[in-house]
């Protein structure tokens, strides 16, 4: 009794077809696309835009003016004031309850992202996007090179297997980088709102300074490591490709 699956010609056709390509662009990924990526972002490092003397050129003013103080007509309105508001935090009614100054528009008109910052994101979220993608042409091509169970001949296929587990890592990793841009962002407009409500207090402000700072200091990292994970991809493959391929059937090869 014939236990193999029978697979149209035609769609057996068209996956060969996808083996081919598959196999034809992550060989090139790998014996050319990879050393010259990893020369660029070498390159990359060393260009001035990443590699600023003093963190305070990255620097972005904050337009938001503190407001006059408001002057009491009546001093004791203001101490019955402070009296009440002191009886609500004593029986516990006034938690949480401390305002700060409404914000119905921005003096300045909107307040802009950190410009510096913005113009070196861009130029390494299109980085991170194609290790992700060309990991996972990588992966594939891995992938088909294991031998099949009924070949008999499965030596060796762990090394495949922690060849996708590697590429696998490096996905996730480079994914990690996108959430991170995406954090910052978010932290930081939440500081610059409390800026808005609360534009007395100096810390805010020295706060999305400080964010800004480890930002750029992170970006310079996520590429380093961008660079250095195309040379670990570009090995990782080229072993499990070699490994792969010395025990396929002659028929596969």
């Amino acid at each position: 009794m014939s236990s193999l699956l029978k697979v149209d010609n035609e769609i057996k056709t068209k996956v060969d077809a996808f083996r081919e390509r598959i196999t034809s662009e992550a060989e090139d990924l790998v014996a050319s696309f990879f050393p010259k990526k990893l020369l660029e972002l070498d390159h990359f490092l060393k260009d001035p835009i990443i590699n600023v003397a003093d963190l305070k050129e990255i620097h972005s003013e904050i337009n938001l003016t503190v407001p006059d103080p408001i002057l009491l007509s009546n001093l004791s309105d203001g101490l019955e004031a402070q009296n009440a508001k002191k009886r609500k935090l004593e029986d516990g009614g006034g938690e949480d309850k401390v305002t700060g100054t409404k914000v119905f528009v921005m003096p300045g008109g909107m307040m802009k992202s950190n410009g510096s910052l913005v113009d070196l994101i861009e130029k390494v979220k299109p980085e991170i996007r194609t290790l992700i993608e060309k990991c996972n042409t990588v992966k594939m091509w891995v992938q088909l090179l294991i031998p099949r169970i009924e070949d008999g001949n499965n030596f060796g296929v762990s090394i495949q297997e922690e060849t996708v587990a590697e590429l696998r890592t490096v996905e996730g990793e480079a994914a990690s980088y996108l959430d991170q841009i995406s954090r910052y962002y978010i932290t930081r407009a939440k500081l610059v709102s409390k800026i808005a409500k609360y534009p007395h207090v100096e810390d805010y402000r020295r706060t999305v300074t400080e964010i800004d700072e480890k930002e750029y200091i992170s970006l310079k990292i996520i590429v380093s490591e961008l660079r250095n994970q195309y040379w670990s991809t570009q090995g990782t493959s080229a072993v499990g490709m070699k490994s792969a391929t010395a025990l396929l059937p002659n028929d596969r090869r």
